[in-house]
């Protein structure tokens, strides 16, 4: 009778059980995915490599036939910021600057930091980032580069931009050289099928319609080399004199 009474009690505790519990297998409707501890880190973003930051990944010749220094290459920029940290740190804030502007694409950025053909002769850097207070000063001219000159002759490439004191007066620069207060840079194009017939055509073209707006000074070297500032608008030839202007006697 005991026996029975066992019996009994187990059958009707079995009863109660769910029978998912006698199963060793979980039912996977009932499997829950475990929690998320934490949501991922948002990746940090990469920062640019030299070669994008400063324009260095620009592929193109550069014009040595239009008085291009040896020293001022694209290489020779990369060890100069390397070779010191404020170097690399003027040329980034400079770059910051224009990016501001809407202008650091204009030109390849690390072009606009060359100085003269004669900085070697002069015992000059290679080189060379203004004060930032300068920095203001190239902004028309780069509009008038960007809004002007490129859509008439494509592409150019700087040559030389800002010269300091010093090195202006030992490259027998003007003593009121536009290149001295940061407003003036040298240009070629970079397209080589551009004859200079078809670059002075152009460019005095560019300088007649908006030359007054952007207050440009414009003035033609030998070959496919020409100068371009925004400090008073002007034209001139060889003799600096604007009666000699090629846009008056070859446009």
């Amino acid at each position: 009778m005991l026996t029975f009474l066992r019996s009994a009690a187990l059958a009707a505790t079995l009863l109660l059980v769910p029978a998912a519990s006698l199963s060793s297998t979980p039912n996977p409707a009932e499997v829950r995915a475990p929690a998320v501890a934490a949501a991922a880190a948002p990746r940090a973003a990469v920062k640019p490599a030299p070669e994008a930051e400063f324009g260095l990944d620009t592929e193109h010749d550069h014009e040595l036939s239009s008085g291009l220094a040896p020293g001022q290459t694209a290489e020779d920029f990369e060890a100069w910021i390397h070779r010191s940290p404020a170097n690399f740190k003027e040329v980034a804030a400079f770059r910051d600057f224009l990016a501001a502007q809407g202008l650091d694409s204009v030109v390849p950025l690390w072009q606009l930091t060359r100085t003269s053909s004669s900085w070697r002769q002069c015992g000059a850097q290679p080189f060379e980032i203004p004060s930032a207070d300068k920095w203001e000063r190239i902004v028309k001219t780069l509009k008038f580069v960007r809004d002007d000159v490129i859509p008439r002759v494509g592409k150019v490439e700087p040559l030389s931009a800002y010269r300091n004191e010093g090195l202006n007066a030992c490259s027998n620069g003007a003593p009121q050289s536009a290149h001295r207060q940061f407003f003036a840079i040298d240009l070629t194009p970079v397209n080589k099928t551009v004859e200079r017939s078809d670059m002075i055509r152009s460019v005095c073209a560019a300088h007649a319609r908006d030359g007054m707006t952007y207050n440009v000074g414009l003035g033609f070297y030998t070959g496919r080399r020409f100068h371009v500032d925004s400090s008073g608008f002007r034209k001139w030839g060889a003799n600096g004199k604007g009666a000699t202007s090629p846009c008056l006697t070859q446009a």
